[in-house]
């Protein structure tokens, strides 16, 4: 922050960060220096070009976002990688201001190489816990079904995500192109999820328009829904979500990055704020956007002009939406109000 700046540090601010992805989580550093320990050849793109220009409103542009995150996962080869990644990542959302941190992975995507979908998630959890332990930031975890695969493939990762409801899984996702799998034909998994006790928390609304948003607020009884910015384009919709209380995970970076929004001034968060819906802002993949949690704050109070009272306010949103134990909920969001009465000259860091 400038000298002289009169905003408090958004870095200082205590939140939670909702919307995370597990590879996309690493830093850009670890990246290549897994690849050069594993032999993994990564494009220029996510070496002297990082971050990636994308742009994935289209099928092709999807495509290529998707072999880029799919490259980087391939670095992740033993537990000490996965041990690794969550380490960093805590210690990274501890300097962001996070005190919670709900990650959300989609074990099969790892399986073959951790010895199945059941140790997968296992060593996941195993490393929020000891993550969790070293950086102080509590750590959910949010299994995650792939819309591109059969729905029968997520009604077994509802399964074994409510296995593990109490034990480090707090919620049940849906990820990946929207244009390739409707959600309603999930309905059957959301199900078996919210009958355990996890949250639903499907992505909708990104690069579909309203109708997709509609599906997860009708069908899968979403808690939250990733991303969700397209409801801004039906009001009705938008005040039914304000009404049931169903938080927004709005990531402004990756809008951008992705060809959701041509700047961060177009992601509608303003918009979405003065109708009355709940807004926790996320970095979704900070390996291919470039920026994290803070960062996202940042952009919305100089795009779009929120106040620190109004910043503060998104903090408690994001706590409040979160599956955080009460006592983390209370200490955070006692340290939102002693941010807001701080002096902005305080607030820098």
């Amino acid at each position: 922050m400038a000298p002289g700046s009169s905003h408090r540090d958004v870095a200082l601010l205590p939140k939670a960060h909702l919307h995370l992805h597990f590879t996309g989580s690493m830093r850009h550093s670890t990246l290549v220096d897994l690849a050069a320990q594993r032999g993994v050849h990564l494009p220029d793109a996510l070496v002297d070009d990082w971050p990636p220009r994308l742009h994935a409103t289209d099928e092709r542009g999807w495509f290529r976002f998707q072999r880029l995150y799919d490259i980087a996962r391939s670095v992740l080869q033993t537990p000490d990688d996965l041990r690794r990644l969550l380490r960093e990542t805590a210690e990274d959302e501890a300097a962001e201001g996070s005190g919670w941190l709900e990650i959300q992975v989609d074990p099969s995507g790892y399986a073959a190489r951790f010895g199945g979908l059941t140790p997968t998630v296992e060593l996941v959890l195993d490393a929020a816990r000891e993550a969790a332990a070293v950086s102080g930031v509590g750590i959910g975890v949010v299994i995650a079904a792939n819309r591109t695969r059969h729905p029968l493939d997520a009604k077994t990762l509802a399964r074994l995500a409510v296995r593990y409801a109490g034990g480090g899984v707090v919620g049940f996702g849906l990820s990946n192109d929207e244009r390739r799998g409707r959600a309603y034909d999930f309905e059957g998994a959301f199900r078996i999820a919210k009958r355990g006790g996890l949250l639903s928390n499907p992505h909708g609304g990104e690069l579909l328009g309203p109708a997709s948003v509609r599906e997860c607020l009708e069908n899968l009884d979403a808690d939250r829904i990733g991303h969700g910015v397209r409801a801004v384009e039906d009001p009705r919709l938008l005040a039914r979500l304000a009404e049931r209380g169903v938080t927004l995970e709005v990531c402004p970076s990756s809008n951008v990055g992705l060809g959701v929004a041509a700047t961060a001034a177009d992601v509608p968060v303003r918009r979405l704020y003065e109708a009355g819906a709940s807004i926790a802002l996320g970095a979704d993949d900070p390996l291919l956007f470039g920026s994290r949690l803070a960062r996202q704050y940042d952009l919305v109070r100089t795009e779009q002009g929120f106040s620190d009272l109004e910043l503060a306010d998104l903090a408690r949103q994001s706590i409040r939406a979160s599956a955080a134990p009460p006592d983390v909920r209370a200490r955070l969001l006692t340290g939102v109000d002693a941010w807001l009465n701080s002096s902005p000259a305080q607030g820098l860091a």
